[in-house]
């Protein structure tokens, strides 16, 4: 038990399936999970651990902004052993040929957080995802017939960003899209020593100003579910 999960030793998988939203991590638990248990629930943020396909499975939220997303996984790895993380979640495109609903395989993730330079001794390094996982991600998207784009994403500090030059350097560095978490869930795998993937779900589009309801975020994502699940097998 932490000061931010009230779990027992042995209750999380090695594999934990992360959304940003609590309720999307109960969604997912009792849609797609079985035998499933609540292990965690201090501040609602709330984690399961059942079977998938015959797999133990672990799935629990992280909240948002990449210091939501590190203390959690911060966590999960140095005190419940988890060594495996797969984050899905909703993505902003910042390229029209990407369109709304796509799933995005995050290859890497830039950011304006200094989170990661703190990990670096101040250096700016490239936080990529595990090879492995990714291309097995790609892979199981091809033998299920969803289709995915697979590029680079950019991890933001605000969600309300003021800069009027973001979104257009995104967009000439052919950058898909932009969330609020993969970079530092990157750079904590890296230091760590652990696999992290981030499949992601465009909800809204930067550029055309299209955008989903709360609740399609939180229940309509099968897709991205179904394909991270299958990838954690």
């Amino acid at each position: 038990m932490t000061a931010h999960i009230n779990a027992q030793p042995g209750d999380f998988a090695q594999t934990v399936i992360m959304p940003g939203d609590p309720l999307r991590a109960r969604y997912i638990a009792e849609t797609f999970l079985e035998d499933v248990r609540e292990v965690t629930n201090v501040r609602n943020m709330l984690g399961y651990t059942g079977y998938f396909k015959g797999q133990r499975i672990s799935v629990m939220g992280h909240g948002m902004g990449i210091p939501s997303m590190v203390l959690y996984a911060h966590e999960l790895v140095n005190d419940f052993g988890v060594r495996r993380i797969i984050r899905v979640g909703s993505l902003g495109a910042t390229q029209h040929h990407v369109q709304m609903r796509d799933v995005i395989l995050a290859q890497a993730a830039g950011t304006d957080s200094p989170t990661n330079a703190k990990r670096s001794s101040g250096y700016q390094m490239a936080t990529s995802a595990d090879f492995e996982l990714l291309h097995k991600a790609f892979s199981q998207a091809r033998q299920q017939g969803i289709p995915v784009k697979v590029g680079n994403v950019f991890s933001g500090d605000l969600y309300y960003d003021p800069d009027e030059n973001l979104i257009p350097a995104l967009e000439k560095f052919g950058v898909l899209g932009i969330d609020m978490e993969v970079a530092g869930l990157y750079g904590l795998a890296h230091q760590q020593g652990i696999e992290a993937l981030a499949i992601l779900t465009v909800s809204d589009h930067c550029l055309t100003g299209e955008e989903t309801t709360a609740q399609e975020r939180q229940l309509s994502f099968n897709q991205m579910i179904e394909l991270a699940l299958h990838t954690a097998c």
